[in-house]
């Protein structure tokens, strides 16, 4: 695939066939010591023009940054679904379903920013993916259980920006590697006080424990700007993973897009998942 730094005219026009929005409710546990009680969620679900049930489709789970919803790439960025349609209809990508989910519970904010990213694993793993796919069509076909989404995890995908950049590696990459094949880390990795070392190891061991148990990564692509916050932790991590593991082959399953002059902002991040379309799910 050729990689381009402006997103495409044809992909902002108004589409001939529109896709849906829907709202998908559903109750979680927070999973912490102290006995917290339930919590009822929401997440927003794009269904594609056409969306037959009777069809599987493939799942894509995508993350806000930090500070907002599950509301910020359909309903604050409505063209988000403008471009996703254009795709569709022209034959970017295939039909797909995506779930944009919040990691935020409650009155967490950005200053329990470790621990959602990490804590987040649970709630996707027990709660979100089973109501997701139980409700719309995938390749799981309605059989949510453990053995069945693993055994489908080639078609299941995660990307998220920015702090959900840091819960795509964490959430999903790290303690969900059997549930996903694809990952779309859009700036940065750990944030500005993380331990690169640590991360490099975890991102290493998670490729080589998969590998062990003949789980593939089907692809990771990785995005930054490079005038973006995120981009020199991004760029020194996912270097050091480059040089020091064999799992990862640029061109086959792995590379990190870069826009020249990209900053941290949605235009660069509908770029980036306009990329990881194209790549996923292949």
């Amino acid at each position: 695939m050729k990689f381009i730094n402006e997103m495409p005219a044809e992909m902002l026009k108004e589409p001939t066939k529109k896709g849906e929005v829907v709202r998908l409710n559903y109750r979680t546990e927070t999973y912490d010591s102290d006995g917290s009680k339930p919590l009822e969620k929401g997440a927003w679900v794009y269904l594609p023009s056409g969306y037959d049930p009777k069809k599987q489709y493939n799942i894509l789970y995508l993350l806000h940054g930090g500070g907002v919803s599950e509301d910020w790439w359909f309903k604050m960025f409505p063209d988000t679904v403008t471009i996703l349609d254009n795709m569709i209809e022209k034959g970017v990508c295939e039909p797909l379903i995506i779930v944009t989910p919040t990691y935020y519970r409650g009155d967490e904010t950005d200053r329990n920013a470790d621990y959602v990213t990490e804590n987040f694993c649970k709630e996707l793993r027990r709660d979100l993916i089973p109501a997701a796919e139980k409700a719309y069509s995938t390749f799981a076909g309605g059989d949510v259980s453990e053995e069945n989404l693993i055994k489908t995890r080639s078609h299941r995908a995660f990307a998220g920006l920015s702090l959900g950049s840091m819960t795509t590696y964490r959430a999903a990459f790290y303690n969900n590697f059997d549930l996903f094949a694809y990952y779309g880390p859009f700036s940065g990795c750990c944030g500005p006080f993380g331990d690169h070392e640590k991360e490099v190891s975890r991102i290493i061991e998670t490729l080589e424990n998969g590998k062990k148990k003949g789980l593939g990564l089907g692809y990771m692509l990785c995005c930054n700007g490079d005038k973006d916050i995120a981009y020199a932790e991004h760029i020194d991590i996912m270097g050091k993973v480059l040089e020091r593991c064999d799992y990862l082959k640029k061109g086959e399953n792995y590379d990190m897009f870069v826009i020249p002059g990209g900053v941290h902002d949605m235009k660069a991040w509908q770029l980036h998942l306009y990329h990881a379309l194209q790549v996923f799910f292949k």
